[in-house]
């Protein structure tokens, strides 16, 4: 186990603190062990590129750890009803969907290309932006200037895109797996 691979099953373990966090009101603590899991997703990759602690496992763990934390947080965030239902489903089932198909794909073609889409990468940068914005402007008493409002529409767009984008790949077969 790398220093790489414990910040990482760390940020995995801030999970059910953090959902504790919001149900039970503390968003300005919530907001702050957001931003220490966010910061300890970068801080795991320049540890495993600069000290050559690359593993399998590290690249296994960490997109699982960004999954917890993030549908967890989506899923508590819409029971307190601080994002509309509708949104929350949609943000979950994309993610469902793209695990299935990963599942699914694995188990037929025995070896998948795990290379997140361009669209994908700017979803996940604006759903941590939206649950941090959630979290700072109540726990920490910040207007947000209908930012809430308007990066909750950008996710679900990008949401959208990118759940589409995983579905053509995976039509397409196992050639366009890596594009």
């Amino acid at each position: 186990m790398s220093v790489a691979n414990l910040v990482t099953l760390g940020r995995l373990l801030s999970v059910p603190l953090a959902i504790w966090l919001v149900l039970d009101g503390a968003m300005a603590a919530a907001f702050w062990l957001f931003v220490a899991a966010g910061i300890s997703d970068a801080v795991d990759g320049y540890i495993a590129k600069r000290f050559d602690q690359r593993s399998r496992l590290g690249a296994l763990l960490d997109p699982v750890a960004d999954k917890m934390l993030l549908v967890s947080m989506f899923v508590t965030l819409g029971i307190d009803r601080l994002l509309p239902s509708w949104f929350v489903i949609l943000v979950v089932f994309r993610d469902i969907l793209i695990v299935g198909g990963f599942l699914l794909a694995s188990a037929v073609a025995h070896e998948i290309a795990t290379k997140p889409l361009g669209v994908s990468k700017l979803n996940t940068a604006l759903q941590i932006t939206l649950v941090a914005v959630v979290l700072g402007s109540i726990g920490l008493h910040v207007p947000d200037f209908s930012a809430v409002f308007v990066l909750t529409y950008a996710v679900a767009l990008t949401t959208v895109l990118s759940g589409g984008g995983y579905v053509v790949r995976w039509m397409r077969g196992p050639a366009s797996q890596g594009a």
